[in-house]
């Protein structure tokens, strides 16, 4: 991690002079190619047309790997070839998940030769053959004209091809929703759930608020959630006579489930919760329009990158503003992300076709970050925002999904609750492993450092039944009549075999990001890890006596409280007052059941 990233922490604002050059990707020639050259030097012999050369527009090489599929044509092809593309289409849904991308008149090196109508509307046809063979549905995402070295219009078509795994009720993304308090998160998560424009004051958010005081004072304090469900043509089905979750879930092939979390100051530890124990896909950084990067904007934005978040940003409440003001903050947003820290390439999306060329750049490319300017009062390029939540395919690859399949199952517990005849009910994300129904499974570290034995009764996901959990997703399991006063936040539930490692003393390698004096033994902080999240003081900083801004350090830390689970490799931030930090653990002290207490001097 660059320590550059400190820059965003514990200061104001310093927008560095001159309005941003350049850095803006603009979609252009088809696919959202961002060159239309190729590449330097190599150039074909066009046809001249008002006395200019034609050189050929290009887009990357096909990859072997990845849901995106080049094709010049599909013509009748015959009956072992069609074989051929359906396994071959079989092969693009897995790398993504149930979604792949095929480009019709599209050279596998990526030159855009184009089709006449006949056999562009031929070659359709037969997609949509294969879609059928597989159980999958198409939509046109958009259609471009090509007139490279031709004297007939030749058009290349971007086809989304979408089926639900076999194993799976609904494809499913997770978003974090971060930005400054009264930007206007809650409010925009209420618009595009619950498909009515807000009011102006507020109106749309009040659903989304789970405490009284939220409701009087209009701030998020807590983490609450909300679905969007897309059906498998890419229409919102939020918005039709199934409002239920269960009947939003029933209802969609594509379910993105926003995480919306505090943007005051005072609850920044709820926001860090979130985003280290939920595993956000991406997320979204909301920034209003009228007061630009102010409070916990910057903040929020260093804590996507240290935590290495991807993130896409909405500039929001345009309504209120002058089209200059606007262009400012978007001005603003730019030079921000071409800082050394952050080393973004913005992309403001004004169109649809902007929209769907901003989704396949930011799930190629971690660099790429997507601006939308829109308005939860009037609507303006809401749709735009929809586009691209529908077409974003999911950021990790199968093969990375089917590793962590494989492992033993462990399941990170966040939140706690007791539900009337049912019992005591646990929320959190499977991180590792599958889980079903009936499962014996033994869940700790207790405070003396022991695993106690459980049984999940049942399963659920977004509000409904689900007999099988996969690694990756969240979900709530009931445990019956398990005793809720031996459960807390930061244990986990593990396959018994696992034989976890828990331990009270660790150590980690730190970038200080910031600390107003100098960080020493003996500093009390908050630290972070997955879903841990406990007090834990400085025992040894190696090689130093003392960290400053910006150094890196090995440290050693023990918790106050009690053991906790933690493994090598962990992302580790933590934080105390305006002192923060990044880095990762690399040594366990591991202690065994019963010597926990001993070992955490009582």
């Amino acid at each position: 991690m660059d320590s550059r990233v400190s820059e965003l922490f514990g200061g104001c604002c310093r927008p560095g002079g001159g309005p941003a050059m350049g850095g803006n990707l603009k979609a252009r020639g088809a696919g959202g190619s961002s060159s239309c050259g190729g590449p330097k030097g190599k150039k074909k012999n066009g046809r001249n047309r008002g006395g200019k050369a034609n050189n050929p527009p290009y887009l990357p090489p096909e990859a072997e790997d990845g849901n995106i599929e080049y094709k010049l044509k599909l013509v009748n092809p015959s009956q072992y070839r069609f074989e051929h593309l359906v396994t071959q289409m079989k092969w693009r849904l897995q790398e993504g998940r149930g979604e792949a991308v095929y480009q019709i008149g599209v050279e596998d090196n990526g030159l855009l030769v184009g089709l006449a109508e006949e056999e562009m509307r031929a070659s359709l046809k037969t997609l949509h053959r294969m879609a059928e063979k597989v159980g999958a549905d198409i939509t046109v995402l958009r259609e471009r004209e090509v007139d490279y070295d031709s004297d007939m219009p030749r058009k290349i078509t971007e086809v989304l091809v979408r089926k639900v795994p076999d194993n799976q009720q609904f494809l499913d993304l997770r978003v974090a929703v971060l930005g400054n308090v009264d930007s206007g998160k809650s409010t925009l998560l209420g618009v595009l759930t619950q498909g009515e424009l807000d009011n102006g004051r507020g109106r749309a958010r009040l659903n989304l608020f789970r405490h009284l005081h939220e409701i009087q004072s209009g701030r998020t304090s807590s983490i609450s959630f909300e679905i969007l469900g897309f059906n498998s043509k890419g229409e919102v089905v939020n918005y039709s006579d199934s409002r239920t979750a269960e009947e939003i879930c029933e209802s969609s092939s594509k379910m993105i489930t926003f995480i919306d979390l505090a943007g005051h100051h005072k609850y920044l530890h709820t926001t860090i919760f979130g985003l280290t124990s939920y595993c956000p896909d991406c997320a979204l950084l909301l920034v209003s329009a009228n007061t630009g990067i102010a409070g916990t904007t910057r903040e929020h934005l260093g804590l996507a990158l240290a935590l290495k978040v991807p993130f896409f940003i909405v500039v929001s409440k345009v309504d209120l503003c002058a089209k200059t003001t606007v262009e400012r903050t978007v001005r603003q947003l730019e030079r921000v992300l071409k800082q050394p820290g952050c080393h973004k390439v913005p992309m403001l999306v004004t169109s649809e076709d902007d929209a769907v060329t901003a989704a396949q750049q930011f799930a190629q490319s971690p660099n790429v970050t997507p601006i939308f300017t829109l308005s939860s009062v009037s609507g303006e390029s809401l749709d735009l925002l929809k586009v691209f939540l529908n077409i974003l395919p999911p950021l990790t690859n199968s093969k990375e999904q089917e590793e962590l399949m494989q492992q033993l199952t462990e399941f990170q517990v966040d939140e706690i609750y007791t539900v009337p005849e049912v019992g005591t009910v646990v929320g959190g994300t499977l991180s590792s492993g599958i889980c079903r129904e009936g499962d014996q499974l033994v869940v700790g570290p207790t405070d003396d450092g022991c695993f106690l034995e459980l049984r999940v009764c049942s399963i659920q996901r977004n509000r409904s039944a689900c007999r099988v959990l996969r690694a990756g997703q969240a979900a709530t399991l009931a445990l019956g009549d398990f005793d809720r006063a031996l459960l807390r936040k930061g244990m986990v539930m593990v396959s018994p075999e696992m034989n976890p490692t828990i331990c009270s003393v660790f150590e980690a390698e730190i970038v200080l990001l910031f600390h107003a004096t100098t960080f020493r033994r003996g500093f009390q902080v908050t630290v972070h890890v997955g879903n841990v999240r406990q007090t834990a003081v400085v025992e040894k900083i190696h090689a130093k006596d003392k960290l400053r801004t910006g150094e890196k350090a090995v440290v050693r830390f023990r918790f106050l409280k009690h053991p906790e689970y933690l493994k090598v490799g962990a992302k580790l931030l933590f934080r105390e007052g305006v002192t923060k930090g990044i880095g990762h653990v690399t040594d366990v002290q591991a202690i065994a059941a019963g010597e926990a207490q001993a070992s955490m001097g009582f």
